[in-house]
């Protein structure tokens, strides 16, 4: 992978956004070599997370060097890096936490490097990552995430200003409302906006220019006109595959799995989003 520009000011004025990447699932993101198990035995991937391992190197060595031109970068890691043991589910490649560990170290330690330490973790459902998230909080000090000032190294929710002090400000977390009804996914996106700016009046905060979701495994986005340019609210798409639940699930049954990332820019006048979506 190439590597990214030095840093020629300190304005931040580019933020790279992936999400549930479930890495330790059969269907999650895991490095072309697989990875050695704690019992002695190896786990190579499928043929799909093959192909899924081949566009995520597409993804952070041709698209993001491209859209990003060649500058800077940060990276949030949304939510679910790792799969965890849940709900009685068969697809883990293994229950034991620390050989998923070492599938999500290989996939992140590289990302790390390219955006030179200005990596963040939001923590993700309590079903993959633990009750308050303890599994991705490991994860995420192993990685050196940027700590938040309680010391978390995954947090609950981040706060950033891209495009230096009068930049925009954006909102991370990971969890959001679902549909099973493709007429309405865009509701609770927009509602999340809605939420924001309400909060934001009644207590004469600064709301947020873009909000920023996970958890759906699908990519959408809303974008309205406002005093700044736009204000923006997206759900991000994953890197796993179609599951065996998702087969059962209104609305699932008949989607495509959604694997991809997204781009916060900052230009000439006001904050840019771009999705990457395969």
């Amino acid at each position: 992978m190439p590597k990214a520009k030095k840093l020629r000011r300190k304005q931040l004025n580019n933020v790279v956004v992936v999400s549930d990447l479930h890495c330790g699932c059969g269907m999650g993101l895991i490095h072309r070599d697989g990875v050695k198990l704690d019992a002695g035995g190896h786990y190579k991937p499928s043929r799909l997370q093959l192909q899924v391992f081949d566009w995520w190197e597409e993804f952070w060595g041709e698209w993001i060097p491209k859209v990003t031109h060649g500058e800077p970068y940060a990276v949030v890691v949304n939510g679910d890096s790792i799969e965890g043991v849940h709900h009685k589910a068969t697809t883990p490649i293994s229950a034991n936490l620390e050989d998923q560990a070492r599938v999500v170290f290989r996939i992140l330690e590289p990302i790390t490097e390219l955006c030179e330490g200005r990596f963040f973790m939001v923590r993700g459902t309590p079903a993959h990552v633990g009750p308050d998230a303890y599994d991705e909080e490991k994860v995420a000090r192993h990685l050196r995430a940027k700590q938040n000032t309680d010391g978390q190294y995954a947090r609950f929710d981040l706060w950033l200003r891209v495009g230096g002090e009068k930049g925009g400000l954006v909102h991370f977390n990971h969890h959001i409302g679902t549909t099973a009804s493709s007429h309405h996914e865009t509701s609770a996106i927009n509602a999340e906006l809605g939420m924001a700016f309400c909060e934001a009046g009644r207590w004469r905060d600064e709301p947020p220019d873009i909000v920023v979701r996970s958890h759906r495994h699908r990519c959408a986005e809303v974008r309205l006109p406002s005093r700044n340019g736009y204000a923006v609210s997206f759900v991000t798409a994953a890197w796993q595959l179609k599951t065996p639940f998702l087969y059962k699930v209104a609305g699932g049954r008949m989607t495509l799995p959604q694997i991809g990332g997204s781009l916060i820019r900052m230009g000439d006048e006001e904050l840019h989003t771009r999705h990457w979506v395969q």
